[in-house]
């Protein structure tokens, strides 16, 4: 960087935290280039429909339609401006060295950061059911984005598995648009959920919305069930059987299930660019090292659910926090944060919260069948993960290079944490043990033509 250039900050997502980022940087002078895979800003949580849609914001958005369109005409109104840099339909496929490799419509392109701030979000956390890998079965992250993007269900006659908040707001939404939701299975039962209470308290009026959707699913929603098997036939899935809290077996006929327990923060960048990482044990899942103000070291500041799950409310907050601690590395003057910081303190309490009041099913993933599907990119079964335990250890990329599990086009996404919960269980040790699958790229898949015309 010379003495007369300006300083080049780069945004990856422009989701509430990376909008409230570009925000803050642009306020100080700065320019910096946001770059996103959806068309336009707003992230999963403010997806937008296409041109022409016409159910409005509220019933988009619900109660958080004021907020949803305050950041939209925000990042809109910069971007117009010439304020900042939007690369839209563009994803970051690797980082070294300070380059981005960024595949988009017009294909490859490098891109030059001095400093980096990555709002990256969160993916849906999901664990392997048997039958999971049968077409018809999508997670609820998918099931939302059909229904705010296009306005659709993804089936005719619909069962949602797994625990938290996600899964209620998707019911509820799913029944306010007509569809037929015949279930609504959270694994986590009723005294669990009471267990969470002391930090869903640090956020009443969210905690008593969420209590209003439920409410909502009337008889449809069933707390402490177990998950036994999605059944289907040669077109996809035909029924959910499961057992309820009493342990009576159910059988819920559908053509569609979504799936999901709350999130996985989408950490492949942040580890591709150096970042270190803790074990949360409350969140069952590797987390990024970071200091109270968003900054992991080098130059690199984490944003949003892809450092700390604590929502589109708490992603703005660290957004401006990531952005200011940014400005003030480059020796820039900076706004007072101080409320921000006890409002994101809160924010951590509601999350904690919710980790404890719908939390991951280790014990159910830990005995899966050995003819499960874990990895259904490679087709990997429980089995074939303990047998590799039992052959090269307990050590997570030990596995992974033995059985393939993790090795797909999701990147591990959607296989890692079981993997690692059966790789603990076979070993006898705990999943902090066990480790973490390291980052590879492309962190998204990329077409050959397109990496042979970067070279």
């Amino acid at each position: 960087m010379s003495e007369t250039a300006p300083p080049r900050v780069v945004i990856v997502g422009a989701g509430p935290a990376g909008i409230r980022a570009a925000a803050t940087l642009v306020e100080a002078g700065l320019h910096p280039v946001v770059i996103d895979e959806g068309q336009r800003a707003g992230g999963q949580i403010y997806r937008r429909p296409p041109a022409g849609f016409t159910r409005t914001a509220k019933q988009l958005y619900g109660s958080e339609a004021a907020k949803a369109c305050t950041l939209h005409a925000l990042f809109d109104r910069l971007a117009k401006d010439g304020r900042l840099s939007h690369c839209a339909a563009s994803s970051v496929i690797a980082a070294q060295d300070g380059r981005l490799h960024v595949l988009g419509e017009d294909g490859m392109q490098v891109v030059f950061y001095d400093r980096l701030i990555l709002a990256t979000g969160a993916s849906d956390r999901v664990a392997p059911v048997p039958g999971w890998q049968c077409a018809g079965v999508y997670s609820l992250g998918a099931a939302q984005i059909a229904l705010k993007a296009q306005g659709v269900a993804l089936g005719r006659r619909i069962v949602l598995i797994g625990s938290g908040p996600l899964l209620t707001l998707v019911g509820a939404q799913l029944v306010k648009g007509g569809a037929d939701v015949a279930a609504v299975l959270d694994t986590s039962p009723w005294r669990q959920q009471l267990r969470g209470l002391w930090g869903l308290a640090a956020r009443p009026m969210v905690a008593l919305r969420g209590l209003v959707l439920r409410a909502r699913l009337g008889s449809r929603y069933h707390a402490g069930v177990t998950l036994e098997r999605i059944e289907a036939d040669g077109r996809g899935a035909t029924a959910m059987r499961w057992r309820d809290a009493g342990g009576r077996y159910r059988l819920t006929l559908c053509d569609m299930i979504g799936m999901g327990w709350h999130l996985l923060a989408e950490t492949h960048l942040a580890d591709l660019t150096g970042c270190a990482f803790d074990y949360d044990e409350q969140w069952r899942q590797w987390l990024p090292k970071i200091d109270e103000m968003g900054r992991a070291g080098n130059g690199i500041y984490l944003a949003g659910d892809g450092a700390r799950l604590l929502g589109a409310d708490g992603a703005e907050i660290a957004g401006r926090l990531a952005a200011v601690a940014c400005l003030s590395d480059l020796g820039l003057p900076t706004p007072s944060l101080r409320a921000g910081l006890r409002k994101l303190a809160r924010l951590e309490r509601f999350s904690r919260g919710l980790a404890c009041a719908f939390p991951w099913p280790a014990e159910t993933v830990r005995a899966l069948p050995d003819d499960a599907i874990v990895c259904r990119c490679e087709n990997v079964i429980a089995g074939a993960v303990r047998e590799s335990v039992e052959r090269g250890g307990g050590e997570a990329n030990r596995v992974k290079s033995l059985s393939r599990v993790g090795m797909g086009r999701c990147q591990a996404r959607y296989c890692q944490l079981a993997a690692v919960e059966l790789v603990a269980a076979q070993a006898g040790c705990t999943p902090d043990a066990v480790g973490r699958f390291r980052g590879q790229a492309p962190v998204r898949p990329a077409p050959i033509g397109a990496l042979l015309g970067e070279g």
